[in-house]
């Protein structure tokens, strides 16, 4: 594999032309960096022709910060339960991230064969965009978040999505995004007539090598490698 890095994203290509595509994004405070390391740990078939995409999100100020400007995908106005935020920001990432999945069906990946994946707030933002992306995805992955625009994707869910396979992870003692907001995304899900894996592990706002390893075999599985 090799990496090459500019300033919107770290982009990890295979050895050979690739089949098939991960966007993963961050959250909050972090950058495209962040879970580069993860790639050997998950552990794919060593023939997979898979590129990985890390987006950094813009540096803005974050309020629940104290205004302190820091990478992110849109400001939080509130840490509360109700997880208040700034949906129109939310909203212009997502068609960021669109714009990225159109350009990996435009060289030669299916859409398909394109798994979105995020964490934290960046899973917000995964929310959005693979539940209102117009072709079917490979897969959405959604780690130990929450969806903050529920209501828009309700109005706005196109038919393509309505098989999109989801893997949806979270801490029992994340006390950042905590377990019900993961929860209340789940009902969500379910009222939209989606289903999900759900899982949970012992741990706080993180990925543990026993999580990365369970992503690994069902990245395996939807782009069936």
């Amino acid at each position: 594999m090799s990496q090459e890095t500019d300033e919107t994203l770290v982009r990890v290509e295979p050895d050979t032309t690739p089949e098939a595509c991960v966007i993963w994004l961050h959250g909050l405070g972090a950058d495209g960096f962040d879970f580069k390391p993860i790639i050997p740990y998950l552990k794919l078939p060593k023939t997979s022709a898979v590129r990985f995409l890390f987006p950094h999100a813009e540096v803005m100020p974050v309020t629940v910060n104290g205004g302190a400007p820091m990478p992110a995908w849109y400001d939080i106005l509130e840490m509360n339960v109700g997880r208040k935020v700034d949906k129109p920001a939310l909203i212009a990432s997502s068609e960021r991230i669109k714009r990225l999945i159109d350009e990996q069906v435009a060289e030669g990946i299916p859409a398909d064969k394109i798994i979105l994946a995020g964490f934290s707030q960046g899973g917000a933002v995964a929310y959005h965009t693979a539940l209102s992306y117009p072709e079917p995805l490979a897969g959405l992955i959604a780690l130990s978040t929450y969806m903050a625009t529920a209501d828009e994707i309700k109005e706005q869910r196109p038919s393509a999505a309505h098989a999109l396979p989801i893997w949806v992870g979270h801490g029992t003692k994340d006390d950042v995004v905590q377990l019900t907001l993961g929860e209340q995304a789940m009902v969500a899900l379910n009222e939209m007539n989606l289903s999900a894996s759900w899982t949970t592990y012992p741990m706080g706002h993180e990925v543990i090598m026993e999580e990365i390893e369970a992503l690994g075999c069902w990245m395996t599985q939807q782009l069936a490698l």
